[in-house]
């Protein structure tokens, strides 16, 4: 008992946690961190919120009629058992269906952010679990750049592009002049860091560029997705219609010989075959000004006049990763990297391209390239994934084959999954369909601190320590600090941590030592701090020992001295320097994209309408555009439970912005409790009326807790906020299938009578076994 502080991390930041008896009370910000997020403020509401889950679980219908008895996921009772029947439940499904369906009925994707420590990352424990086990189904890319992680490849023979390191902050505010953002670059994407920040550097190196001269221009229907320090121009076109903006762009460029024909040349293949369809040469319709004004709305002399500037100035052009989350999603990224070639400025410094920058904290901040401490998962037996937004159709269709980047693949029948680290509820599209999806398997397993959504739509639901709970190392490929993270309070309730959840389970299952390689939690802590210093030797950089290490709470790695510049060396010597693309160049025309016959993904970048937007055929009926982009106030839907989040809600749900054009003819003020609905689904919100959006555009972040009226039923009303009830569960195209979450049309009313009450944050009904 008594008062003491400690150091941990997370991934919206590093911090001091204060405690008092045994009771996290508050957190202040690391004192290195010069822009902390206020997301921290959340952790002792979030530690302690009325849903942790208290001990283990397990639902009633399945402890009474076995396995396969579907139908009441996500809205039946659970049963508190203790954790040596939990655990032997478990154990006893997991070996029942490897025995009778084989590995291939496991699904272990886990998709999810977990936490911020290295060790206990929660997907990574149960990878190296199941691959242990004889290995089991698994997602390949991710929700935040799927189609980008796909297509990169075959364009650069890389995803440096989109995951870094991209051309650093610091070359930007020394040489770029003119800094061309599609998406914007908010600064609430900047305040979270996958393995934790302990130096928020986006707003600084914003900063940082501005007052060194850089102009900016944030293309994208939400003007704050630019801070307003920055004084940046707002274009604000239709929503998924990037692609035909950049194509006038293109052709003001070609037309006026405003291209760089030797760079083309030189280190690019195939931009004759796009320059064809560019001026209409394919199809009669060149692709000019006047076109892409019609159909981004956008006048096609701002579109000349952009271009002219970009080709005249030192040039970076940007987009945010919520571009290419849209149908035909690969073709933003495709035509951004042609225009950046035909601009001729690629691999200068502060010229040419990357994406991300304002999507995720850390892209460009400039550090060294060292190695961060990782658990490794083990090789998977089965070597088999399918594209991490496919969840409902592999649930839902099983036996049927898709095509999937010039591969074909087809679902198996999963019996069992298995979920650590995640929240599907959270990140999936179309989550009525999700709920139809997860009736399916016989047992879903998850660890969960909280009763989320994939907890509520489980069998067996075993109580995860948060990271305040447990010992750790906190580090990030796109941070300069690596972190201690010491177990700051006793575990809440009957919680245990991943690592140990799973150990007892390998002791029943005779997989033990593959498991634990002999090592418990501070051993394993101990031995992966020590290869990252042993890496970090191999490059001359020293740190410290482990002890030291622990009891300093950081190390902290200098700035490089030289700016990075992607594709910089490729720039200086292609022969020495070849991209991995089959000609070693930039492939503006992709042989082998175009060999594998898509007709939703040809061989250049094209414009494809999408089936959903606001010049369509759809507009009629729902004349909305919904972005469902990130919120400020949590980390995807972590956090939600907590006091920030909670705050920021509009009569308890989430905010949506609606444009006061849009608001008056349908009768919506501020505060209005409001339906948003399409054919997929319908959930309330709180309506902020705002002209920071465009008109046509409604914002309603992702990630607030999906509370359906009636739990279990496909199409009941979501009474909390979560868009997904709303999107589209279909693949970007037949190469990337990535989420398409930001193709969606809505129509929003004003809700009458009395609003039902949100019980997102009241756990679920408790039972006794009959």
């Amino acid at each position: 008992m008594g008062s003491y502080s400690r150091r941990s991390s997370s991934h919206w930041g590093a911090f001091t946690a204060d405690v008092v008896d045994d009771r996290l009370v508050g957190v202040r910000p690391f004192e290195r961190d010069p822009y902390p997020s206020d997301l921290i403020d959340s952790m002792p509401s979030s530690v302690y919120a009325s849903t942790r889950i208290p001990g283990p679980m397990v639902r009633r219908g399945w402890l009474e009629n076995g396995p396969g008895s579907r139908g009441r996921r996500g809205a039946d009772a659970f049963v508190p058992i203790a954790w040596d029947r939990a655990l032997d439940l478990a154990a006893a499904e997991l070996e029942r269906v490897r025995r009778r369906y084989g590995n291939l009925a496991i699904f272990g994707g886990s998709y999810g952010w977990a936490s911020a420590g290295r060790f206990h990352h929660a997907r990574t424990q149960l990878h190296r679990f199941l691959h242990a086990f004889g290995g089991c189904v698994q997602q390949v890319t991710n929700y935040s750049c799927g189609a980008a992680k796909v297509l990169l490849p075959h364009l650069l023979g890389s995803i440096e592009a989109t995951s870094g390191p991209v051309t650093s902050w610091a070359s930007i505010a020394r040489h770029t002049q003119l800094m061309v953002m599609f998406g914007g670059a908010g600064l609430k994407n900047g305040q979270v860091c996958a393995g934790g920040p302990g130096e928020h550097s986006f707003e600084k190196w914003l900063r940082r560029s501005r007052e060194a001269g850089v102009r900016f221009v944030n293309i994208g229907p939400v003007r704050s997705d630019a801070p307003d320090f920055l004084d940046a121009e707002w274009l604000a076109p239709r929503p998924n219609t990037d692609t035909a903006l950049m194509l006038g762009m293109a052709h003001t460029l070609h037309a006026e010989g405003l291209h760089d024909q030797a760079f083309l040349a030189r280190y690019c293949v195939g931009f004759e075959r796009f320059a064809r369809y560019l001026t209409g040469g394919d199809d009669g319709r060149p692709k000019d000004a006047e076109w892409a004004a019609a159909i981004t709305e956008i006048p096609a002399d701002t579109i000349r006049a952009l271009a002219r500037r970009m080709a005249g100035c030192r040039t970076m052009l940007t987009a945010s990763w919520s571009l290419q989350r849209a149908d035909h999603g690969e073709q933003p990224f495709w035509m951004m990297i042609t225009l950046a070639a035909m601009l001729g400025q690629i691999g200068l410094p502060g010229g040419g391209f990357g994406f991300g920058y304002g999507s995720i904290g850390g892209m460009g901040t400039p550090r060294l390239r060292l190695a961060v401490p990782d658990l490794p998962s083990g090789r998977n037996p089965l070597n088999f994934a399918i594209p991490v937004a496919r969840i409902a159709d592999m649930l839902l269709q099983p036996g049927e084959t898709i095509d999937f980047d010039g591969a074909r693949l087809t679902y198996p029948d999963v019996k069992l999954v298995y979920w650590a680290g995640g929240n599907p509820f959270h990140h999936h599209q179309d989550l009525n369909r999700l709920v139809r999806a997860f009736q399916r398997p016989d047992t879903v397993i998850v660890h969960e601190p909280w009763w989320t959504s994939v907890a509520r739509h489980a069998d067996i639901v075993f109580p995860a320590t948060t990271t305040l709970e447990r010992n750790d190392v906190g580090a990030s490929s796109r941070d300069r600090f690596v972190m201690a993270m010491p177990k700051v309070i006793e575990p809440v309730g009957e919680a245990r941590n991943d690592f140990d959840i799973f150990r007892e389970l390998a002791a029943r299952l005779g997989i033990a030592d593959a498991f634990t390689e002999g090592r418990d939690e501070m051993g394993w802590v101990r031995h992966l701090y020590d290869v990252a210093r042993g890496k970090a030797l191999a490059k001359n950089i020293a740190m410290p020992d482990f002890d030291t290490f622990w009891a300093d709470g950081f190390v902290e790695f200098p700035e490089p001295l030289e700016d990075h510049v992607m594709l910089g060396d490729f720039r200086a010597d292609p022969e020495t320097h070849p991209l991995a693309t089959p000609s070693g160049r930039i492939e503006i025309f992709s042989e082998a994209i175009a060999g594998f016959g898509y007709d939703d993904c040809p061989g250049h970048a094209t414009w494809l309408e999408p089936v959903e937007w606001l010049g369509g055929e759809a507009a009629a009926r729902h004349p909305l555009h919904l972005i469902s982009n990130q919120p400020r106030t949590r980390l995807h839907g972590q956090l939600d439970e907590g006091r920030v989040s909670r705050e920021s809600k509009v009569e308890g749900r989430e905010p949506l912005w609606i444009h006061p054009d849009d608001a008056g003819p349908r009768g919506i003020v501020d505060g209005d409790i409001v339906v948003v609905h399409n054919d997929r689904g319908r959930c309330l919100a709180g309506a902020v009326v705002t002209d920071a959006v465009r008109a046509g555009v409604v914002q309603l972040p992702a990630g607030a807790t999906f509370d359906p009226a009636e739990p279990g039923r496909p199409g009941a009303l979501d009474k909390h906020g979560n868009p997904n009830v709303l999107t589209i569960d279909k693949g970007t195209s037949r190469l990337g299938q990535g989420p398409i979450a930001l193709t969606a049309l809505v129509e929003v009313t004003k809700h009458r009578g009395a609003a039902p009450a949100v019980t997102a944050f009241v756990p679920p009904a408790m039972a006794t076994a009959s």
